[in-house]
């Protein structure tokens, strides 16, 4: 570009992908040329190697199932004769329950964790978005009424990674975004921000992993309220509903039918 086209620096423009060395378009749809091909096809093959060897092992217990008349448990867990009732009956039964039920248990707090890390890691426009998506789940309070918007809250984490995804893919690079002309006045610090897609500062495609991390654990919450809901699960894990509203230590224990540990004297 010429010097009224654009209000980059010098220094700057040379780390443009578009300045700092040949362009291949090819490699903007993923065609780039390798040697060896095996090296280059390696996390690919992992990947189909991981998913044939997980469907084996479903066929296997599906066929062991059908050939031996036995039903399928109705909670996927390791422990299967572990139950809420074992709970408070040692260390051992109850690191074999939170192996079984610790997602089942504590799964929200730990998506609010997740958020939150979302949050101080990337530090941008969309982290202020996270933010708010926080404060509206947490102001419902009550768990079923976090259970009526959860599945809106995972339908915007799937969406919002969609389209940061196409962001950090961008254009191909042939010209210069609207954002880096002359007129705009835009620097790198508010593109970097606004997690736009550009030549000069790229989009940090590392952010993406943080959002993956916190759709997975969203995902398998909304799988956790819907079982919530049933009876055979309830039985196996127990119900995570609220004892109280206010959790006075005073009045806890009459609430709690849990043994008291701490206030029994």
């Amino acid at each position: 570009p010429g010097e009224n086209e654009t209000r980059v620096d010098l220094e700057e423009l040379k780390t443009s992908v578009l300045y700092s060395g040949p362009v291949d378009p090819a490699e903007w749809v993923g065609l780039r040329k390798s040697y060896p091909l095996l090296v280059y096809l390696r996390n690919n093959l992992l990947m189909l190697a991981i998913l044939a060897f997980e469907v084996t092992i479903y066929r296997h217990q599906e066929y062991y199932r059908c050939r031996n008349n036995l039903t399928a448990p109705v909670t996927k867990t390791i422990f299967h004769d572990i139950t809420r009732a074992h709970l408070d009956d040692g260390v051992i039964n109850c690191v074999k329950y939170f192996i079984n039920y610790f997602f089942y248990k504590f799964g929200l707090e730990t998506c609010f964790l997740l958020s939150v890390n979302v949050i101080g890691q990337r530090m941008d426009f969309y982290a202020m978005i996270h933010a708010f998506w926080l404060i509206a789940v947490l102001y419902r309070r009550r768990r079923k009424a976090i259970a009526e918007i959860w599945p809106k809250y995972c339908c915007f984490l799937s969406c919002i990674i969609t389209f940061q995804y196409f962001l950090c893919i961008g254009i191909p690079p042939a010209p210069y975004y609207p954002w880096r002309s002359g007129n705009a006045n835009f620097n790198s610090n508010i593109i970097k921000w606004l997690y736009f897609p550009d030549f000069i500062v790229r989009p940090n495609p590392v952010f993406l992993v943080y959002d993956f991390m916190l759709l997975l654990c969203a995902s398998l919450q909304r799988q956790t309220f819907e079982d919530e809901n049933k009876a055979a699960v309830r039985i196996m894990a127990g119900d995570n509903v609220e004892i109280c509203m206010n959790l006075d230590a005073a009045s806890f224990s009459q609430h709690n039918p849990v043994p008291d540990f701490i206030h029994c004297r």
